[in-house]
């Protein structure tokens, strides 16, 4: 299947998207026409093939992956996806196509995100995918960044971590957007700070002590690490968790739960100062910026 016949096809199936909700116009003119009153959280990310996934990965997989990316991205900020954008540069003698702009529209819908729009191109490779998530904010809590951490908050995860890539769980996690929606409606301004985690524990937790200037304290014993997770440096370092990391005010309540039953761990706590380490139980105290997973060029 061509270009034209591929475009035209995704058109077709997604005829059914006009006039619904925030996509006053979808797919098949120049551009998506989008009713969005008040603040919107718009994020993309990539998805690269051999980089974020490999010839073992299903177009299920893949597309699922693509879209979960940046709805997670939009959770990290207490928000809820309105739709999607999506690009794909697909390369030379990739037959699927079609059938991989299905399996995208269909995760969209299934994360609340349809696709109101996008392209595609051919190049010698690899195939990369961009999918952009245009969202709201949560309608009391607004948008929870990660730069207003304060002294005196406790750090918390959902879920548990490490592990991700070799279990396969890194192309079939699910974005916490109910349970970031949950935290920000019980907790309001106690939800101090928030960001996913996917580049890992201690990376990301730098990250958030450097942009709110405090500094981060993790207790290793307290990190919750999935089956097969050897130690706590694993379980900080292996990347791709996309579970939420979030900062709650002292002396509010901290549950032991959100969603459907996603456990919330207490690992830490924002003190004065600079920096994000990790204390082992004799004391020890290691540096968390470098652990993690970045790319590079």
């Amino acid at each position: 299947m061509n270009e034209s016949d591929l475009l035209e096809r995704i058109s077709e199936r997604s005829a059914h998207l006009h006039g619904r909700g925030a996509i006053v116009i979808g797919p098949g003119d120049d551009t998506a026409v989008l009713a969005l009153p008040g603040l919107t959280l718009a994020t993309v990310d990539h998805l690269v093939e051999d980089r974020h996934y490999d010839a073992t990965a299903s177009i299920d997989d893949i597309a699922r992956k693509a879209v979960a990316r940046s709805v997670s991205d939009i959770a990290a900020m207490a928000g809820r996806p309105v739709c999607a954008l999506a690009t794909g540069c697909l390369r030379e003698g990739f037959t699927r196509g079609d059938e991989l702009f299905e399996r995208l529209s269909s995760w969209a819908e299934r994360f609340e995100a349809p696709l109101a729009g996008g392209d595609i191109a051919i190049s010698p490779g690899p195939t990369v995918l961009t999918v952009t998530i245009l969202g709201r904010p949560h309608e009391v809590r607004g948008p929870v960044e990660r730069s207003t951490a304060r002294e005196g908050d406790r750090v918390c995860v959902t879920g548990a971590l490490g592990g991700s890539l070799k279990s396969g769980r890194h192309l079939r996690f699910s974005p916490r957007i109910d349970e970031a929606s949950e935290l920000a409606g019980g907790l309001g301004r106690a939800l101090t700070a928030m960001i996913d985690l996917s580049d890992g524990l201690g990376r990301d937790a730098a990250r958030v002590a450097r942009a709110s200037a405090v500094r981060v304290e993790i207790d290793a014993r307290r990190i919750p690490r999935h089956a097969g997770v050897n130690d706590w440096r694993e379980a900080a370092s292996d990347g791709e968790d996309y579970e939420l990391l979030f900062c709650v005010a002292e002396g509010a309540a901290v549950p032991s739960s959100v969603g459907a039953g996603t456990p919330v761990t207490v690992i830490g706590r924002v003190v004065r100062g600079a920096g994000c380490v990790i204390i082992e139980e004799g004391g020890a105290a290691h540096d968390a910026s470098a652990l993690g997973w970045e790319h590079r060029a």
